[in-house]
């Protein structure tokens, strides 16, 4: 099918000639509306003129096609984008090709030579963009071109001013591209070489006739089509010759070692080394760019610098350190953990508890008497695996595997965490995956106390260059991520971090710099330190834990989540929550940007009917138990049919000799529906309070609920009228 550009609105700047002559002509052809722009002036930039853009738009209307024309200088670029919108009423492209030639060689270069260049190339690109950025943000879709040229990217005699602002282009487009991903807006670079105006000048006559334009446009098409993904490429082109360019980098060689200077001599010394490009490796952000030199800022004071940092970042080229057969099944690591309750209380201070919520208080006072650890506590004694290195010994993941990437996470509890002890972790390599431009390792970690497993952490980890040795792109040891039902959240909760979040909640073991340190953070690409995933984490998950299930760790069974995006400490994190069955699917974003952090989440809870043994039995045995079970298991087959008919949230208090025993909250007002030991966080509609004893009684149907209220055996606070629809709940008694 052949591309169209119906209903687009394209602006090419410079199009009275050469290439953008042909550019305009090509969209038009196509079914865009064209702006056409020329200032009618000279090659060095004199003169005025409105011919020449007043005849490619004959051209383009001879032939059928929608044009106007522009004679603005791009210094005036508001003005360019205001020809389209009282033209067309959009802007969907815009193709930066204007530019003007004053070639002297660097030492006869002038101010005037310089900054004449560097306004029509640079500043006209910057402007004439500037104004078109909010409205292609505004509708989500925006194509941007910028043009830069060999000059620019190899440099050549005579064209400093001009080279200099054609590099600076390509700059300007990869941070365009950057900045405009997430609102639909792409920007890539294209070097043309074609006959033209400014090209005569440096060619022989018969290589520009050679040369033609339109050879060149069907690249700038395919870049501003809505189908195109490509996003900060830059390509060369020119005589039917298309060509994308990276950059590229050697391995390198740390020259710094502890405690002892950096010398000029070492740097010569290790000269062959640092520009040998022998498997050379390709960053592609600021980030990457920067790895190796935070892999070495992170070992050097340990004194386990890496002579070869790069590998340690992006591990080696065409897959040379990753064989999936060798590292599968192998052990990794055996770590012990002692803590508690300091380290219980500490951890859930740094996923956001508070003693502001009267409900956080079980988690953050020892003599509490429900004192619990947060269920999310069980990546703790895990992380050791990757905060000791254990991955850098493992056959088959050969050279420094420190500095990986945090994918993806798994928890499962088998039972609450203990408040106290000494727990083992042992973890092993379960899969190796090949995503072409990197390797994701599958680590699994089971969790003992003593002999008895308490809980399991997956680790999907991501080494960034690592890829490319031919392996299986799926696992089905892998945890799923699963995405949240197609309709709207069940439940919403915003929670702000603090500044110092990420500075607390590195006090329970990951020491990463990059969470406290500003200028370690920088060299990361980011402006301030970040948020540890495994906070946002624990963050969501406490939100499903009090949402649905009371606050009780004994319901939590398992949560999964994807990362992102990294979170800012202050940000607000909002967890939108959709209850389905024991699984309440969940999203996590910055409410501030409403960008997704976690996603794919899930938590998994355990029914009334399916609690740990250790939950059902707490303060003896009770007939009730079974009822609430049985009670829990209508909820998950019709418990949006009674949300319908009920709408309230019950509070049950079953006593035994005169003492609360149990407590459970019947919640038929949220989501489909739920059942969960212990209070309902004053979500309670009405409450009831009754003994095991006659609660059976009630069931059974031996003793009236009208009687046994007037007789003071069961006492109601709250709606006492919404205690008439417990019959929907309690029919069918026999069943009971």
């Amino acid at each position: 099918m052949s591309l169209s550009f119906e209903g687009r609105v394209v602006l090419v700047t410079g199009a009275g000639g050469g290439l953008g002559r042909e550019y305009a002509l090509a969209f038009a052809e196509r079914g865009a509306s064209v702006i056409v722009n020329d200032l009618g002036a000279d090659t060095k930039g004199g003169g005025k003129s409105s011919a020449a853009a007043d005849k490619v738009v004959e051209e383009i209307r001879a032939k059928g096609g929608k044009a106007v024309a522009n004679y603005d200088s791009v210094e005036d670029g508001e003005k360019l984008i205001q020809t389209a919108l009282d033209s067309f009423g959009r802007i969907d492209v815009l193709v930066n090709n204007a530019g003007i030639l004053r070639d002297r060689s660097f030492a006869r270069t002038s101010d005037l030579d310089w900054d004449l260049i560097q306004r029509v190339h640079l500043r006209g690109s910057f402007l004439v963009t500037r104004a078109a950025w909010n409205h292609m943000k505004n509708q989500k879709f925006g194509r941007i071109i910028m043009t830069t040229s060999a000059a620019g990217i190899y440099g050549n005699f005579g064209q400093a001013n001009y080279s200099a602002a054609k590099l600076g282009l390509l700059g300007l487009a990869n941070t365009l591209a950057i900045e405009g991903r997430k609102y639909n807006i792409y920007c890539n670079t294209v070097a043309p070489v074609a006959g033209s105006r400014l090209t005569e000048t440096v060619m022989p006559p018969d290589l520009v006739a050679a040369l033609k334009p339109e050879y060149v446009a069907p690249l700038v098409l395919w870049l501003c089509h809505e189908q195109c993904q490509e996003n900060g490429g830059l390509f060369e082109v020119g005589a039917g010759w298309i060509g994308k360019l990276r950059w590229e980098r050697t391995r390198g060689h740390t020259v710094r070692q502890k405690n002892k200077a950096v010398t000029p001599e070492a740097v010569r010394d290790h000269w062959d080394k640092i520009c040998d490009f022998t498997d050379a490796t390709r960053p592609a952000s600021t980030q990457e760019s920067l790895q190796s030199m935070m892999s070495v800022l992170s070992q050097v004071e340990s004194d386990e610098v890496d002579a070869n940092p790069t590998a340690a970042a992006a591990s080696a080229a065409g897959g040379s350190t990753v064989n999936p057969a060798l590292a599968v099944g192998q052990k990794v690591s055996t770590s012990t953990f002692s803590f508690n309750h300091i380290e219980c209380i500490l951890y859930a201070l740094g996923v956001g508890m508070s003693t502001k919520d009267p409900d956080h208080l079980r988690f953050l006072y020892e003599n509490h008497s429900d004192f619990s650890c947060l269920p999310t506590f069980g990546v703790i004694p895990a992380q050791a695996v990757l905060m000791d290195g254990g991955l850098s010994s493992v056959p088959g993941l050969d050279g420094n595997l420190t500095r990986v990437l945090h994918g993806e996470h798994y928890l499962e509890l088998y039972k609450p965490l203990p408040t106290s002890g000494t727990l083992r972790s042992e973890a092993t390599v379960a899969d190796v995956l090949d995503k072409g431009s990197g390797a994701v390792l599958l680590l699994d970690v089971n969790t003992y106390s003593g002999d008895e497993l308490v809980c399991f952490n997956q680790f999907s980890v991501f080494v960034v260059g690592a890829g490319g040795f031919g392996g299986k792109r799926t696992s089905e040891k892998a945890k799923a991520t699963v995405p949240p039902p197609d309709r709207a959240p069940d439940a919403v909760v915003i929670d702000s971090t603090t500044r110092d979040q990420a500075a607390l909640y590195r006090l329970s073991g990951d020491w990463n710099p990059l969470h406290i340190d500003p200028s370690f953070a920088a060299m990361g690409g980011f402006k301030t330190p970040i948020l540890h995933g495994l906070c946002s984490f624990g963050f969501a998950a406490r939100h499903v834990l009090k949402q649905f299930a009371g606050n009780d760790p004994s319901r939590f069974k398992a949560i999964k989540v994807r990362f992102v995006k990294p979170v800012l400490p202050g940000q607000s994190l909002q967890t939108e929550m959709w209850k389905e069955g024991n699984r309440v699917h969940l999203q996590c974003k910055v409410k501030e940007t409403d960008v997704v952090v976690l996603a794919g989440a899930y938590v998994d809870l355990h029914g009334a009917s399916d609690a740990p043994p250790e939950s059902l039995t707490q303060g003896g045995s009770l007939q009730s138990e079974l009822v609430f079970a049985e009670i829990g298991r209508r909820i998950e087959s019709v418990g949006s049919e009674l949300v319908r008919k009920v709408n309230a949230v019950f509070g049950w208090e079953i006593t035994k000799d005169g003492k609360t025993t149990a407590q459970w909250t019947i919640d038929l007002k949220n989501g489909s529906g739920s059942l969960h030991r212990g209070p309902g966080g004053g979500k309670a509609d009405v409450t009831i309070s009754v003994s095991d004893e006659d609660f059976m009684e009630v069931v059974q149907g031996k003793l009236n609920p009208q009687k046994a209220f007037f007789s003071g055996k069961l006492k109601i606070r709250g709606n006492i009228m919404l205690s008439q629809k417990l019959e929907v709940i309690l029919k069918d008694h026999a069943k009971l």
